[in-house]
């Protein structure tokens, strides 16, 4: 590995020091120190990032004069052009990531970060923000980047579960995991990675449902949804953060039926992905039962929120998610591109989905 390079450059915010990779003892001890940090935003989620295509580690640790410090996660993928390069933070589905840091960071601070960002030679540079820092980082945003707004669903676990179930799961969530608890429905939860090709399985299955009802050919939405979530990347993580991975299968009558992914860090635990086969899942509710499982999992664990993910308004998962009793908050994406990518594959997109009649 090459050792780290360092630079010197005024900014705003006063005299700055950049050092790139950032150490990684550096990074482990902020993340220790920083009670907001998300799974996604550790050295062991740049590992996963890194096993699961052509990226190499480009984080970026800011020293400023009057002592505060931030480590941003940032990755650039290789074998591609100097002109063609990207640096993400994170890319594609690879989640949150942006700054990790010991002590507050305000609007000056990140505005010099942002201008650090805007000389970057890549084609493309972008960071997805933890809601906790939205509001701060807007007020910094520069001319020349641009916001892709995302929203999360979270739940807060204050009070611990009990709390949790009687002042926040809607009562139509709460009819939904008695009734499954009345099933036949059986739960195992595994932490080693046994259970990654039970579920991959039923995401398979999911594809079939997802398909028909957006209209989409069998074979597109096979190839661009396991394009875009390959086995290998849930064997990766698995295989990466251990215990932090729990993997959460529902069987009714002895078959699979549903199946979630909990990653967990701290006080933070985040749904990552779901699947089931829907005429054995949703009869007998599996899916909310797997879900008060994790949540009282992770209120047992001292977790303070359960990250449910984002979802379309007015969707029918963003109303499932409701009925947990889940916040939405801001969780943008800032970019700055040299030329207009986005905007030419977002038209791409939308000519396909004319022609194929895609729906949602």
């Amino acid at each position: 590995m090459n050792a780290p390079a360092v630079l010197l450059t005024d900014t705003s915010a006063g005299p700055m020091r950049v050092t790139t990779p950032a150490p990684r003892e550096t990074w482990w001890r902020f993340v220790d120190q920083d009670p907001a940090t998300k799974v996604s935003q550790t050295p062991a989620w740049l590992d996963c990032v890194r096993a699961g295509g052509p990226y190499e580690d480009t984080s970026r640790l800011y020293e400023f004069e009057g002592g505060d410090r931030m480590v941003l996660p940032l990755v650039s993928r290789r074998r591609r052009p100097r002109w063609l390069e990207t640096e993400e933070s994170w890319p594609g589905e690879w989640g949150v990531g942006g700054p990790v840091a010991p002590g507050s960071i305000g609007p000056q601070q990140a505005r010099a970060v942002f201008d650090d960002l805007a000389r970057r030679p890549a084609l493309r540079v972008g960071l997805r923000l933890r809601p906790e820092d939205a509001a701060t980082w807007a007020h910094a945003v520069p001319a020349g980047f641009r916001e892709d707004l995302h929203t999360v669903h979270v739940l807060d676990l204050d009070g611990g579960f009990g709390a949790v179930w009687e002042r926040r799961f809607r009562q139509r969530m709460r009819r939904a995991v008695r009734r499954a608890e009345r099933s036949d429905v059986e739960v195992e939860v595994d932490r080693t990675g046994r259970l990654v090709p039970e579920f991959y399985t039923l995401f398979e299955q999911s594809i079939e449902r997802w398909a028909a009802r957006q209209h989409e050919p069998m074979a597109l939405a096979r190839w661009r949804r396991t394009r875009a979530f390959p086995r290998k990347r849930v064997e990766t993580v698995a295989d990466r953060l251990g215990e932090a991975c729990a993997i959460w299968v529902a069987r009714h009558a002895g078959e699979p039926a549903a199946a979630i992914v909990v990653l967990r860090h701290g006080t933070h635990a985040k749904l990552w992905h779901a699947a089931m086969n829907r005429d054995l899942a949703h009869p007998v509710r599996a899916t909310p039962l797997l879900h008060a499982l994790a949540i009282e999992d992770a209120c047992a664990a001292g977790c303070r929120e359960y990250d449910l993910g984002g979802s379309r308004q007015g969707a029918s998962l963003a109303r499932f998610k409701d009925g947990f009793g889940a916040d939405v908050v801001a969780s943008p994406r800032y970019y700055r591109e040299r030329l207009p990518v986005s905007a030419v594959d977002r038209g791409l997109r939308k000519a396909v989905k004319r022609v194929i009649g895609f729906q949602g």
